[in-house]
């Protein structure tokens, strides 16, 4: 399932669409490596829409949308050219190095940055983790990013999802964002070593429960407990958990709903009866705070008269595992599907640590 790019076949499938290559070309520049900032090749990158963004030399003002963005950015090492972003991390989310990085970040909004403010950021590049739903003026227009000389650069792991074809069922579109953030910014070797990181992540997980034949392993369903407890929100198969879920050994009970999240309603659910349920809570700022959202989401579950006979329910089949993890692209969707993987299948890693 997993279908890493190298260095040499990134260079060919950078110029394909939202179903193939991640749609970036470019070189590194050992200056813009060591942080300087200046100088290097020109890139060219290809938005979910086909349309081509090209800079002269790497980007060096950049602002993220939200936390996923910049946790790629910090980890490629280029944190310096962060000049703001929207939705920030919460305490406790990023390792303690990065979070470090993460607090000198400017904020410019603690959700979507006011428009007034991402175009007066002086940024030239904005990267986008969602897009905007069609018909929803959220942001600045395109013209008006173009009149304040800022590039948007899509994640197309998440950005692009709903117009992909079929379900998603490995992590070759996130490690993909992450190498065009690295080529983007003259971080592709860094941005290299960081996917070989989660491939062996889910090379050691690939090893033990590839062989689970599909009609034998659990269902699963992701609680998004902050989008609501009457109407629910379905993760679909374009999204990048169902990704995540596939990859642990699971079946994800909406994967066939033909976008990446969809609402749906409790009877849907009760008829699927999850073998499996995860808890997804998004960060509160704090272990403590987000175990006190998960034992929220956990004693709705208990009491609500339709879930409380859910199989998962009764027999505790509840993972805690907060909903950015899961859905939002970046190193943690590997370590989720360990995560994942040693819950639901422990007798296979007994033999690992």
């Amino acid at each position: 399932m997993w279908r890493p790019l190298s260095g040499v076949v990134l260079t060919a499938a950078l110029l394909t669409s939202c179903g193939g290559g991640d749609g970036a070309n470019g070189s590194d520049d050992a200056s813009t490596e060591r942080g300087g900032g200046k100088g290097g090749s020109p890139v060219s990158l290809e938005n979910c829409d086909g349309e081509k963004v090209a800079f002269e030399a790497p980007p060096s003002k950049i602002v993220t949308s939200n936390a996923a963005g910049l946790e790629i950015l910090l980890r490629l090492g280029v944190g310096s050219k962060v000049i703001g972003t929207g939705f920030p991390p919460a305490k406790g989310a990023l390792p303690d190095d990065l979070a470090n990085q993460a607090a000198e970040v400017p904020v410019l909004g603690r959700t979507v940055i006011p428009k007034e403010k991402l175009l007066g950021s002086g940024a030239d590049a904005y990267i986008e983790t969602f897009r905007p739903a069609r018909g929803a003026h959220v942001g600045p227009r395109p013209q008006e990013f173009r009149a304040a000389g800022i590039q948007v650069v899509q994640l197309r792991s998440t950005a692009c999802a709903a117009g992909q074809t079929g379900p998603r069922e490995d992590l070759s579109a996130v490690t993909e964002d992450i190498e065009r953030l690295g080529t983007l910014t003259g971080a592709s070797s860094r941005a290299r070593e960081i996917v070989a990181g989660m491939k062996k992540t889910l090379d050691t997980v690939g090893e033990r429960v590839d062989s689970v034949p599909e009609e034998k392993r659990p269902t699963y369903f992701v609680f998004d407990f902050d989008a609501g407890t009457k109407e629910l929100t379905a993760v679909c198969g374009k999204q990048v958990a169902n990704a995540v879920i596939t990859l642990a050994g699971a079946r994800n009970v909406f994967r066939d709903c033909d976008a990446d999240y969809k609402k749906t309603g409790w009877e849907d659910v009760v008829d699927k009866n999850p073998d499996w349920i995860q808890l997804a809570v998004r960060n509160r700022g704090s272990e403590a705070a987000n175990e006190k959202a998960f034992d929220e989401a956990e004693r709705f579950l208990k009491s609500f008269p339709a879930t409380r006979g859910l199989t998962a329910v009764r027999k505790d089949r509840l993972l805690r595992i907060r909903s950015e993890r899961t859905s939002t692209p970046g190193v943690a969707n590997a370590e989720a599907v360990e995560q994942i993987a040693r819950t639901l299948y422990p007798d296979k890693f007994e033999d690992v640590r």
